[in-house]
C-alpha cells in the first residue's frame, strides 16, 4: 500500500475493495495508480493534495460505483478524462473482462501523456485521445461517461457523437444535478433518471438516453 494511503485512508481503501470486489491483483494496481497519480501531480498538478488525501472514497469509488449501473457494458468512453476519475478506475477493474475498451478523451497533451503511462504500466485496455470528444466517431459506446467535465447542457454537446443508439450516458455531478437536467431540457430531448451516489451525500449520478435537439 503506497504510503498516501496509509494509515488515516485504509479504512477508505477497505471500503472501496468491500464495495467493488476488487481482487488482489485488482487493488495492486490502484495502489499504483494512486503512486503515480501523486508522483506527476508533484510535477504538473494533476489533482491537489486534498484529492491525494481523499482518493479512496471521494475520488475512486464515485468513479468504479458506476460499473453498478452498467454491469454489462464493455465499452466506455470518458469525457475529459484529466487525471483519471473515473476513466483508469474502470480500466483498472475491467482488466480482466474480455472484449472491454475504455476510451480516455482529452484535449490536453499533458494529461494525455500521463493517461498514456499509466496505462502502460497497469497494462490497461485503454485508448487515450488527445482530441476534444465532439470530432470523435467512436461508434459503437455502451457508456458515456463523463466527472467534473462542463455543466450538463454544454456536457451534451460534447456526447453528442457518441450517443448514438443504445449507448447510455452515466454522469457523476453534485447538488445542482436537478438544476442542471432542467437547463438541459431547453435544448435537449432526452430519457434521463437521477440515482444516488455511495460516495458522498451530495453526489448523483445522472443517467441519460436517447438524446436529439429540441
Amino acid at each position: 500500500m503506497p504510503p498516501e494511503s496509509a494509515p488515516d485512508q485504509t479504512a477508505a481503501r477497505d471500503r472501496f475493495q468491500r464495495e467493488t470486489g476488487a481482487d488482489a491483483a485488482a487493488m495492486a494496481r490502484m495502489d499504483a495508480y494512486l503512486t503515480l497519480l501523486a508522483t506527476w501531480s508533484g510535477r504538473m498538478n494533476l489533482v491537489g493534495p486534498s484529492a491525494l488525501a481523499e482518493f479512496w472514497e471521494r475520488h475512486a469509488l464515485d468513479s468504479a460505483q458506476l460499473l453498478n449501473h452498467a454491469p454489462e457494458a464493455r465499452i466506455w468512453a470518458d469525457i475529459g478524462a484529466g487525471a483519471g476519475f473515473p476513466g483508469l478506475v474502470l480500466a483498472i477493474l475491467l482488466q480482466d473482462r474480455p472484449g472491454v475498451a475504455v476510451h480516455l478523451i482529452e484535449s490536453m497533451a499533458k494529461r494525455c501523456h500521463f493517461l498514456r503511462t499509466v496505462s502502460v504500466a497497469l497494462n490497461l485496455p485503454t485508448q487515450v485521445h488527445n482530441a476534444r470528444a465532439e470530432s470523435l466517431n467512436l461508434s459503437p459506446v455502451d457508456v458515456v461517461t463523463a466527472r467534473a467535465c462542463a455543466p450538463l447542457p454544454r456536457l451534451l454537446e460534447y456526447a453528442r457523437p457518441l450517443l448514438k443508439g443504445p449507448a447510455v450516458a452515466l454522469f457523476l455531478k453534485g447538488r445542482e444535478a436537478e438544476t442542471e437536467l432542467s437547463e438541459a431540457r431547453k435544448a435537449w430531448r432526452f430519457t434521463a433518471s437521477l440515482l444516488p451516489s455511495i460516495s458522498g451525500a451530495d453526489g448523483r449520478i445522472i443517467r441519460l438516453e436517447r438524446l436529439a435537439r429540441v
